[in-house]
């Protein structure tokens, strides 16, 4: 076996191991390469990492081979390392997390082959309050990302006409996914059937591309809009990360106007990015999801998705609105200003029924 490496990382002395080991044998990608790209894109994804509980999904082989996920920390952890105790219900016993908060802790990850990075929604200080909400856009066979491209861009309609921003990532797989920053007080009580309601709304208003149903069976050439993901339990592919496919793809954050140019070419490729591609798209346009990290919205209570008063106070008499949910009118931002130019093309009944379709989405979901 080679011989190990020893570095400098802002002070602190890692010993890297295997750096020739080929991770990705298509490429000949290897662990030096992946140790690499994590120290180069760091400036950009340790902002996004820093605080939240971080889950491995390590393949020690490669990505042919056996993988396996590690939340608990490893004992073999250097002391400067830090970690979080989180309660774990299934196990009744806390798990302590990584918190990759720095670069030498996303090297030292990265010399354990953890090539998939898997943080939580919310920061380890306020387990149970999720800093944004996610649709993780999966497409069935043989539909792929240009149809995620459709399915992305209604509900970024949808989340424009309640004037909340909405951001754009690829998974680095097969399909894509959208973030809407929240930064507010919440909780998964809350987000996770909003996301519900807003996915069977989805399928309520495109039967023939949306399923909000998980069931492979029923996925055929359809859209999943995988709302689960907004769940305390559950974690999502970190964006900037790195993905065990055939090829280093990365969870790459996009713009707007590239879903919908990837829409009107029906162009899959325009959407696929390697890590040498996402490094060059960093040093040419920053970071398009530092947003994500700072920007403070609230989702709409139940009664701004209707257009019947007396049926949202029903809602409420009845305990559907969740606590705390906004009562007053939403500021103008420059997402409202996008939404009313995008508005002209889209009929404001069909916005109207939208919000009574979801209000009793809601309703049933809960």
């Amino acid at each position: 076996m080679p011989a190990p490496t020893i570095v400098d990382v802002q002070g602190r002395k890692l010993t890297l191991t295997n750096l020739d080991k080929v991770l990705y044998p298509a490429t000949g990608f290897t662990k030096g390469e992946l140790i690499d790209y994590y120290v180069r894109v760091a400036p950009v994804l340790v902002p996004h990492l820093a605080g939240r509980p971080l889950t491995m999904k390590r393949y020690p082989g490669g990505v042919d081979q056996e993988f396996f996920f590690e939340k608990n920390a490893p004992k073999h952890r250097p002391d400067w390392v830090k970690t979080a105790p989180v309660w774990s219900e299934g196990n009744n016993r806390h798990v302590n997390y990584l918190l990759a908060n720095d670069l030498p802790t996303l090297v030292w990850i990265a010399n354990l082959a953890s090539i998939e990075l898997h943080p939580s929604l919310s920061l380890a200080t306020d387990i149970s309050t999720p800093t944004m909400i996610v649709f993780d856009l999966d497409p069935g066979p043989p539909a792929n990302i240009v149809q995620c491209a459709q399915v992305g861009l209604w509900v970024r309609e949808i989340f424009d006409h309640f004037g909340l921003q909405s951001f754009p990532k690829t998974s680095g797989s097969k399909g894509l996914q959208i973030y809407i920053p929240l930064n507010t007080k919440t909780s998964y009580e809350q987000t996770k059937p909003f996301a519900h309601a807003l996915a069977r709304l989805l399928e309520q208003e495109h039967p023939d591309l949306v399923v909000s149903d998980m069931k492979k069976a029923i996925r055929t050439n359809k859209v999943f809009v995988d709302w689960s993901q907004n769940d305390q339990h559950k974690t999502t592919i970190s964006v900037y990360a790195l993905r065990a496919r055939e090829r280093p793809t990365v969870s790459t954050p996009i713009s707007w106007e590239e879903v919908e140019h990837a829409l009107k070419k029906k162009n899959a490729a325009s959407l696929v990015f390697e890590a040498k591609d996402v490094l060059a798209r960093v040093q040419k346009l920053g970071d398009l999801f530092e947003p994500v990290q700072k920007l403070k919205q609230k989702l709409p209570e139940l009664s701004g998705l209707v257009g019947e008063p007396e049926v949202a106070a029903s809602a409420k008499e009845d305990g559907k609105i969740p606590a705390g949910a906004r009562s007053t009118p939403k500021k103008k931002t420059a997402a409202t200003t996008n939404s009313k130019s995008r508005s002209k093309t889209q009929p404001k009944p069909k916005l109207e029924m939208a919000k009574k379709t979801m209000k009793k989405a809601v309703i049933r979901t809960r």
